[in-house]
């Protein structure tokens, strides 16, 4: 054997002979088999083991795929990378080609949020914000378009990179989800289950377009500012009692706290009320049997009747409510039960009109602003 045949037979030992990749990381994605200018020689064996794949790319274009199992790489099982390079009789060694494996095993317990809060408007508290936050699993389903879509020329693309992508889908995809379902701002986080599944639903046609499955998508938790969980838990009572009752109650209440107040004569003169309503429930329990002589003493001290306070019916959740009285209403506008533009209606007016159109329920929308003069 002469000089230069044992410096091409050296040189031919030199080139790759075995391809595979031992994985020793938990969150490798896919790795380029590096080798010298990617020379492989003809019959090279190429193993693939479970949870990978091996893909081919020929000066930038995606050429064979090999799925786990060990290969001699020859014209008969590259047949793509063939075409490309224009093999018709099988090659010469060494060929060039880029060679990736990909991870395909499931990738758990990955984290998502939403980085700021997501608004939405809700019917009975206006606009709102809440956050959520929650796992997903993914893997890759298409090594060869993931490889083309998203690793490129990255030599070693581990799932923190693809991470802050998916994150970004997610948290994108989420906001329109829960946007479009419209309920009840209570609900969300009562319906984690169903949510999470109509999200992955959304979700998934976008993952698949570059080659990953979303295999399981969770909200964990759906948070909303302490306020606004005040005003919910406070609805929810109000919701399931007696409207009237829970009214009459909340103006008992506030009067006795007028009368409670040190502030002189706003408190005097409530407390003044209050003893008047007092005596009047009190004389109502008393029994009507008295002597004669008793029943002229009191005709005789007996005031006229009071004026007949106005009654006011209202519309709440669809139906008609009421009678309540001023006050009555005024309770139920400051608990929310109803808000500016319900309808109210009273006898003699033509027609149900919304609150902040009737002139005296006008006050309760906070104005200082008194009424015009009457003219002379």
């Amino acid at each position: 054997m002469g000089i230069f045949d044992k410096i091409k037979e050296k040189l031919t030992n030199e080139f790759i002979d075995i391809i595979e990749w031992l994985d020793y990381t938990d969150d490798t994605i896919a790795h380029r088999f590096e080798r010298y200018q990617n020379e492989i020689k003809n019959g090279a064996k190429l193993i693939v083991r479970e949870g990978q794949a091996a893909v081919f790319i020929n000066e930038g274009q995606l050429a064979d795929v090999f799925t786990p199992g060990t290969y001699d790489l020859t014209t008969q099982n590259l047949p793509i990378l063939t075409t490309l390079k224009g093999w018709k009789y099988g090659f010469n060694s060494p060929f060039k080609a880029e060679v990736y494996f990909v991870n395909t095993h499931l990738f758990t317990d990955e984290k998502w949020g939403t980085k700021n809060p997501i608004t939405l408007s809700d019917e009975r508290f206006g606009l709102v914000e809440i956050r959520a936050f929650g796992t997903y699993a993914f893997k890759v389903s298409e090594p060869g378009k993931f490889i083309v879509d998203i690793v490129g020329t990255d030599s070693n693309f581990t799932n923190f990179e693809i991470n802050e992508h998916l994150k970004s889908l997610i948290a994108t995809r989420f906001t329109d989800t829960v946007g479009e379902a419209n309920l009840p701002i209570e609900l969300y986080a009562a319906n984690t289950s169903e949510l999470s599944e109509t999200c992955q639903e959304v979700m998934q046609p976008e993952f698949m377009s570059v080659g990953i499955s979303l295999e399981k998508f969770y909200i964990e938790n759906v948070s909303m500012p302490e306020e606004l969980k005040k005003e919910i838990f406070e609805y929810s009572r109000i919701d399931k009692l007696d409207l009237d009752k829970l009214t009459k109650f909340k103006t008992a209440k506030a009067i006795e706290a007028a009368a409670a107040n040190e502030g002189g004569t706003a408190g005097a003169g409530m407390g003044m009320g209050m003893g008047f309503v007092l005596a009047q429930q009190m004389g109502g329990m008393m029994s009507p049997q008295m002597g004669g002589q008793q029943q002229m003493q009191q005709q005789a001290v007996t005031p006229p009747p009071m004026p007949v306070q106005t009654q006011y019916f209202y519309a709440a959740n669809g139906a008609q409510q009421g009678p309540v009285s001023f006050d009555q209403l005024k309770a139920l506008f400051a608990n929310r039960t109803i808000n500016r533009d319900s309808l109210v209606w009273k006898q003699g007016m033509g027609s149900w009109t919304a609150l902040k159109d009737v002139e005296e329920l006008k006050s309760f929308l906070g104005g200082n602003t008194p009424p015009p003069l009457p003219q002379q």
